[in-house]
């Protein structure tokens, strides 16, 4: 198989995520989920979600699609890249495991599918403000919040770059 079919394998749609969920379940894998935009991927996503995977086995990772981005209220220009880009770049890092684009305004759906046994959020977020907390928690799993590595964003990067 060549590499770039092993890397569109690991997106997929939201009707194969409960197979897939359910296998690696069944070999005893610690799922970890998290979401977001991820527009211009940088070397703060990269901390961020290569600090997520070490907090279990399989990482899966929500993505905005792009009329979602576009409700967010993120910029007229945002996304910058559609999601089909912004999803085959998730899935070129090592440590990704599984990319699912999500339309909702919410990942919660998503969350509800997977039932990670950690959710994973940026650390602007308290516990009680991360969609799906209560699902996770109600299930046995864990929410934590990690760190953003200070001086990268991708609105620091558009407005530097528009400059």
């Amino acid at each position: 198989m060549k590499t770039l079919e092993i890397l569109k394998e690991k997106i997929i749609q939201q009707s194969e995520l409960k197979w897939t969920v359910n296998r690696w379940r069944f070999k005893g894998e610690k799922l970890v989920f998290t979401n977001g935009c991820f527009d211009i991927l940088h070397q703060g996503h990269i901390d961020y979600l290569s600090k997520a995977k070490d907090l279990g086995s399989k990482l899966i990772i929500g993505l905005n699609s792009d009329d979602s981005v576009k409700r967010l209220n993120k910029g007229s220009n945002r996304p910058l890249q559609s999601q089909e880009s912004r999803a085959l770049l998730l899935a070129a890092l090592h440590f990704v495991d599984l990319v699912v684009i999500f339309d909702e305004d919410t990942p919660l759906e998503l969350i509800n599918k997977v039932e990670p046994d950690v959710l994973v959020k940026g650390s602007d977020y308290k516990i009680e403000e991360i969609v799906g907390h209560e699902t996770v928690q109600a299930k046995g799993g864990e929410v934590k919040t990690i760190d953003y590595l200070t001086g990268f964003s991708t609105t620091s990067i558009i407005e530097k770059a528009c400059k």
